[in-house]
């Protein structure tokens, strides 16, 4: 028999009702809250106490017309009828004589009859029976008539006399009392709401502007160069005396923090690219020199060994490589440094006719189509560069895909933009690595052939171009279809016409 251990499974937390409030949100609502229930408190003990009050002073009026009614103090009660009311009592008093436990009589005095008094229905003197003969007050209904202080006194005789006073303006004054409360308890909350709003708007501005400062910090470009982070939080927000002015201290703190880590970065990085540039062109003379006797030896009078041959074809083909890879790289780091490029009119359309016979002559196996627009789009820009991303791009088309596939290069304006567009019908990009393909030296997987000796900084190069020419580059691809679409800025766009 076995069992196995109860797997605890991590609570999880349910997302507070308030959780989407802000901060000046929250603290009104609890200001209001905290002052409701003060309100709450206030007002339901001053009910109860002016209740108690003025039952208590309806007890003492009470007292006294039962002592008219029983015909004086306590050793002097002969007993009398309920009919007549003696004089003094007051408008709605109610009498009842009771025998041997049953109502013998019960009557309320009752100006608006003649002779002033009238007796009461069965249902309701029967009430006064139940009232015990202890002297005591007791509250009672008395069905139509309301709530009434009953009090039970028995007599010489053993009969029992009841003597009653209606509640009804007590609490007609406790209910006045309830609607006062609340009127005044809501136009209370209404003002201080509206005073809260405007106290709590006050003392959460340097909040607010700590916020600005951190929003301003987050809208700087801070990927890559140098980045001047001279933004801070103003002395009058940064007192350590104040949460406040603690959050803004240690925000300073981390900013100065953040702009030396740039600092350092931008200095190694600028250092990396003056030795990759420097690297670059030290390294064109001996590739130059190489290539040049590597040519000087097979082209001698004297035979060379076949295998000989194939070594210097070998060493030849190897550096010219090595001398395309120098030559990017040196490009590539001249554009990081920013060193500007030529800004004259290119002839967009001339440029791609060119290069797309170029990729023909040098990919017969692929099939190679052409989709011009009827005018000619002109944009401001390096033609040499230009016609390396276009280059680039077609080299890219024709080296992953097999052969009979079919490239289709077009231009178009659209919204001001030129808009070149290479695609082709191959296999596509690998998924995983589009997001990173114009990343210096990334490749594709083995579908992605590499026979042309691919260096990698193809499609970084066009991605580098395009940006310094305020353009951008996109790439979508998926089986049987892959395009890369450069948009630039036209000419007319940049002269403002």
């Amino acid at each position: 028999m076995s069992s196995s251990p109860p797997t605890d499974r991590p609570a999880v937390a349910q997302p507070s009702r308030f959780a989407g409030w802000s901060l000046r949100r929250r603290l009104l609502a609890a200001i209001l809250a905290l002052l409701a229930g003060v309100c709450l408190v206030i007002g339901a003990v001053s009910t109860l106490a002016l209740r108690e009050f003025l039952i208590d002073q309806r007890d003492s009026q009470l007292a006294a017309a039962a002592e008219r009614t029983t015909g004086g103090p306590p050793g002097r009660q002969q007993g009398r009828d309920c009919k007549p009311f003696p004089p003094g009592q007051p408008v709605g008093t109610v009498c009842g004589r009771i025998v041997d436990g049953q109502v013998a009589e019960a009557a309320i005095l009752d100006p608006a009859v003649e002779p002033y008094q009238r007796s009461l229905p069965a249902t309701q003197a029967a009430v006064l029976s139940s009232v015990p003969a202890d002297g005591t007050a007791h509250t009672r209904s008395l069905g139509d008539l309301g709530d009434y202080r009953l009090i039970a006194k028995r007599l010489p005789n053993n009969d029992v006399l009841v003597t009653g006073l209606p509640l009804s303006d007590v609490q007609e004054t406790v209910w006045w009392l309830v609607a006062i409360e609340v009127a005044v308890t809501a136009a209370g909350l209404l003002l201080a709401g509206l005073a809260g709003a405007a106290i709590v708007r006050l003392s959460l501005r340097p909040l607010r502007r700590v916020a600005a400062t951190a929003s301003r910090v987050a809208e700087l470009p801070l990927a890559a160069g140098e980045v001047d982070l001279s933004v801070r939080v103003s002395e009058e927000d940064t007192d350590p005396r104040t949460e406040v002015g603690q959050v803004g201290t240690a925000l300073n703190r981390m900013l100065g923090h953040v702009a030396d880590a740039l600092a350092a970065r931008h200095a190694s990085e600028t250092r990396v690219r003056q030795f990759v540039a420097d690297a670059s062109h030290e390294l064109r003379t001996p590739l130059a020199a190489i290539r040049g006797y590597a040519e000087l030896t097979r082209r001698g009078r004297d035979a060379v060994p076949p295998d000989i041959a194939h070594a210097l074809g070998r060493v030849e083909s190897e550096s010219a490589r090595m001398t395309t890879l120098v030559d990017d790289l040196l490009l590539l780091a001249r554009l990081d440094s920013g060193r500007p490029l030529d800004r004259e009119p290119v002839e967009l359309s001339r440029l791609v006719v060119d290069t797309v016979n170029d990729a023909h002559a040098a990919g017969r196996d692929h099939r190679w189509l052409l989709d011009l627009p009827d005018e000619a789009v002109t944009v401001l820009g390096d033609a040499a560069r230009l016609h390396q991303v276009l280059a680039n791009l077609l080299a890219n088309a024709r080296t992953h895909t097999p052969k009979g596939t079919t490239v289709t290069t077009s231009l178009a304006t659209n919204e001001g933009e030129a808009v070149v567009t290479v695609a082709d019908d191959g296999p596509g990009v690998p998924a995983p690595l589009q997001p990173d393909i114009f990343e210096r030296f990334a490749r594709g997987d083995t579908s992605r052939s590499r026979a042309a000796g691919s260096t990698g900084l193809g499609l970084a190069i066009v991605a580098a171009v395009v940006d310094a020419h305020d353009g951008r580059v996109e790439v979508t691809s998926r089986p049987g279809h892959t395009s890369f679409v450069v948009h630039l800025p036209c000419a007319t766009r940049n002269h403002g016409e």
